[in-house]
C-alpha cells in the first residue's frame, strides 16, 4: 500500500501530461479524424468495440475512440478556462480583502457570501439559461459561481501573512501597499490557492459536462464528453459503449486531477520531494 500511495500521484501527473499531448495531436493520432468533422457513416452505426473501432461507433457511425480523444481537447480547455477565469476574479479580491481589511473587506466578503448562498450548480444553470446555452456561457457561469472560494482561501492566508516580520520590513523599506501585496504577500499566500485550483480542474470538467448533459453547455456539433453522454442516452441501454467510454474518460480525468491536487499539496508542504523519501505519503 505504501508503494502504491507513492506511485499514484506521479502517475496521475503523467496521465494528464499524456492526455494533453494526445488532445493537441488528436488529428494525427486518431484513426478516423474526419469523424470529428461532422462525418457520418450510417452503414457503420452502433458497431460494438472491435479492432477497427476499439470503442465501437455511435448512432451516426462515428468512431467513439476518435470522439473521446477529440473530446479531451475541449474538456481540458474548459477546465483551464473555468479555473483561470475564477482565479482572475477571486485572487485580486482575496488579496485586497485580506490586506486592506475594514469596510472594503466587509463589502467583498458579503458579495462572496451572496454567490456562495446558491447551490453549486443552480447558479450556473440560471446564468446559462439567461445568457443562452452554449459552452462559452457555461464556462463563464461556472467561473462566476466559483471565484468566491478562491477569494475566501486567499483572504484567510493573507490575514496570517500580513503581520509577519518580512512584511513589516518591506513597509519600513518604503514599499507601497501595491508592491507589498504583489511582491511579498501574494507569493507567500498563493500555495493553498494553487492546490485548490488543481483540484478544481477536475470538478470544472465535471460541472461543464453536467451542464452539457442537461442541455446548457456544449451544443452540437461540438465534441465534449458530457455532450457525448447526452447524445447516447437513447442508445446506451442496448449499446453500452456509446456512453461508457466517454463516461470513463470523464471519471479517470477527474480522478487524476484530484490525485494531482493531493500530490501538489504534499509537495508544497514539503512532504513530497521528487527523488527523495516522500514522508507524507509513506506514513
Amino acid at each position: 500500500m505504501r508503494i502504491l500511495s507513492r506511485l499514484k500521484f506521479p502517475f496521475s501527473v503523467w496521465y494528464l501530461v499524456v492526455l494533453a499531448v494526445i488532445a493537441v495531436l488528436a488529428p494525427w493520432v486518431t484513426p478516423y479524424p474526419q469523424d470529428a468533422q461532422n462525418a457520418m457513416h450510417f452503414e457503420q452505426k452502433l458497431l460494438p468495440p472491435s479492432l477497427a473501432h476499439p470503442f465501437g461507433t455511435d448512432a451516426l457511425g462515428r468512431d467513439v475512440f476518435t470522439l473521446v480523444l477529440f473530446g479531451a481537447r475541449l474538456s481540458l480547455i474548459t477546465a483551464i478556462s473555468v479555473v483561470g477565469l475564477a482565479l482572475v476574479i477571486g485572487v485580486p479580491l482575496g488579496l485586497i480583502a485580506g490586506f486592506k481589511g475594514g469596510w472594503l473587506e466587509s463589502i467583498i466578503m458579503r458579495i462572496c457570501d451572496v454567490f456562495l448562498a446558491f447551490p453549486p450548480l443552480l447558479l450556473p444553470i440560471v446564468l446559462t439559461a439567461a445568457l443562452g446555452p452554449n459552452l462559452r456561457h457555461a464556462i463563464i457561469a461556472v467561473a462566476v459561481s466559483w471565484f468566491p472560494w478562491y477569494t475566501r482561501i486567499l483572504r484567510s492566508r493573507v490575514l496570517q501573512v500580513r503581520h509577519q516580520a518580512f512584511v513589516q520590513a518591506a513597509r519600513i523599506a518604503g514599499n507601497t501597499d501595491s508592491q507589498i501585496m504583489v511582491s511579498h504577500i501574494l507569493p507567500n499566500s498563493i500555495q493553498p490557492v494553487m492546490v485548490q485550483a488543481t483540484l478544481d480542474m477536475g470538478y470544472a470538467i465535471l460541472a461543464v459536462a453536467g451542464l452539457s448533459f442537461i442541455g446548457f453547455g456544449a451544443q452540437p456539433p461540438a465534441i465534449e464528453w458530457g455532450l457525448m453522454i447526452t447524445q447516447a442516452r437513447s442508445t446506451f441501454l442496448d449499446y453500452w459503449w456509446t456512453a461508457f467510454f466517454p463516461g470513463m474518460a470523464l471519471f479517470v480525468t477527474v480522478l487524476a486531477f484530484n490525485l494531482t491536487g493531493d500530490w501538489l499539496r504534499n509537495l508544497l508542504d514539503g512532504t513530497a520531494v521528487p527523488g527523495s523519501k516522500q514522508k507524507g505519503l509513506a506514513e
